[in-house]
């Protein structure tokens, strides 16, 4: 059973005082550039056991009285139809959803900007459209020279050309659907228009990662390392903080080689400069919420080993380039980790070669692994989720939860009707089946009672999945790798 190693209420208190405190030094208006993901955040959950997916969320609940929202989105990222890795819709779609999931809990969305705004066609029907629905809608525009000519950004012709968003909260917080939305250039052309204005406000920055407290290859950073290494972040001492105070902390090397700029900005709008070293302008109180750091540890060297076999995936399918592997292999090396450190792929592994077929391991709460194995039938996974389900409930191992008698009906329905080659049933399709069973099955009731328990489980299968069986794994909360190879040898793999 994963041990918890994170005070998620210690870190919610300490967390919003930090913001409050950050607010006042600035004089009351503070801009905070929320990196990361503000809802759903399933990293941190992994890689610090006890932290909710949605504290974040519920932290600025906790000043929502203070707080409004700026979204930021890339007009060119709106006008090539973006999409996020994740959920599989298009930014400005994402847009319109998170508006509506911070307002359904209570958090006021002030209005959405459109960063490098270049009259792009689809950016000014994405505008009209936000308009109809009564949202204020804003433009900044590109700025010759960005970021280095400080000059020139820190001007009426720089700066200045973008609209002042109207703001009427002491913490404004500017989010985005995903990296490179112009956030950071939001909250300063903010600052710009506000001293010109006379209004006393400040920036800061919400990172929950890398952790600045923890050692440079703390499992905690370098699964942060492992979690991005298609953008080639890469964690370094901050130099800036360590010649300023004589102290070391972590950050990355984006935010540490564009300190230099912000600090030339920060002294051209304001004199001075607020800040010593990037490390200064974060608020993130995580680190000092590890209760636990040898669990952390754990966790977080597990996500190290899943991130590696994502990359190996990804590569087989053309999603990601060799490089990203390499970095992620020599993360695996530089943590001393093997596959081997996950106990379901030996597992998996082993149940393929004596099954001589596709076969799948699953590690429940209590450390037990089950296995399944492909079948006439059912798929491995399949199989698999219905023998967990059978542990977790006590059914022994003899008992049928779903006789051969109602699965050859629904294969006969999937391939004589619906046209599909694969006769066998999938992870979403036995759950569908398990679900009608338990009406008249008490065992077929009990297992599907235990759905909730297999969140947080660990998973691996020796065959790259379809999107179905990952789709409905990622909703049961399961923590799934997968071997970087086909069931079959052809060039394409419907999904």
């Amino acid at each position: 059973m994963t041990k918890i190693g994170f005070d998620n209420d210690q870190y919610l208190a300490t967390q919003s005082k930090h913001i409050r405190e950050r607010i006042a030094q600035f004089g009351g208006k503070l801009y905070l550039e929320f990196g990361g993901k503000l809802f759903d955040d399933y990293h941190a959950s992994r890689v610090l056991p006890g932290f909710k997916p949605d504290s974040k969320l519920q932290m600025l609940l906790q000043l929502k009285d203070d707080a409004e929202i700026v979204i930021a989105i890339n007009a060119d990222d709106i006008e090539k139809n973006k999409v996020r890795g994740d959920l599989g819709i298009t930014y400005d779609l994402d847009v319109l959803r998170l508006i509506d999931a911070f307002g359904s809990i209570g958090l006021y969305v002030g209005s959405v900007v459109l960063t490098r705004f270049t009259s792009q066609s689809n950016a000014m029907k994405f505008q009209k459209k936000l308009e109809n629905l009564g949202i204020r809608v804003y433009r900044h525009y590109p700025i010759d020279g960005y970021p280095y000519n400080v000059e020139g950004i820190v001007s009426d012709e720089g700066y200045g050309r973008n609209d002042y968003i109207e703001t009427t909260r002491r913490l404004v917080i500017v989010t985005a659907p995903g990296p490179g939305s112009g956030k950071m250039a939001t909250c300063l052309s903010q600052l710009y228009h506000e001293n010109k204005r006379g209004v006393k406000a400040g920036y800061a920055k919400f990172e929950t990662f890398p952790i600045w407290n923890l050692p440079l290859k703390h499992p905690v950073n370098m699964a942060y390392e492992a979690a991005t290494a298609d953008l080639n972040d890469i964690n370094m001492i901050d130099p800036f903080h360590l010649e300023a105070y004589g102290q070391t902390a972590v950050n990355y090397n984006r935010d540490v080689e564009i300190f230099p700029v912000l600090d030339a900005m920060f002294k051209k709008i304001y004199g001075s400069s607020p800040y010593k070293s990037p490390t200064d302008m974060g608020v993130n109180m995580a680190g000092n919420c590890i209760i636990d750091d040898a669990a952390v540890c754990e966790a977080s060297n597990q996500e190290i080993i899943r991130r590696y076999y994502t990359a190996l995936c990804d590569q087989k399918e053309n999603m990601t380039t060799s490089d990203t592997v390499h970095k992620l292999d020599l993360l695996m090396k530089q943590a001393n980790l093997s596959p081997a450190d996950r106990p379901v792929v030996a597992a998996a592994n082993a149940k393929a070669e004596e099954s001589e077929g596709p076969a799948a391991a699953m590690q429940l709460p209590d450390g037990t692994i089950v296995t399944g194995k492909t079948s006439s039938l059912l798929g491995a996974s399949a199989a698999l989720l219905l023998n967990a389900l059978k542990k977790l409930a006590g059914i022994g191992e003899d008992i049928q939860l779903i006789p051969p008698s109602i699965i050859k009906p629904v294969q006969h329905l999937k391939v004589d009707h619906l046209r599909n080659q694969n006769p066998r049933l999938h992870t979403d399709e036995v759950l569908i089946v398990l679900a009608i069973c338990a009406v008249t099955s008490r065992e077929a009731a009990a297992a599907l009672e235990q759905l909730d328990r297999l969140n947080g489980c660990e998973v691996h299968s020796t065959v790259i999945l379809s999107q179905i069986d990952t789709k409905t794994f990622k909703k049961l909360g399961v923590n799934l790798t997968c071997e970087p190879r086909y069931q079959v040898n052809k060039l394409y793999h419907g999904k």
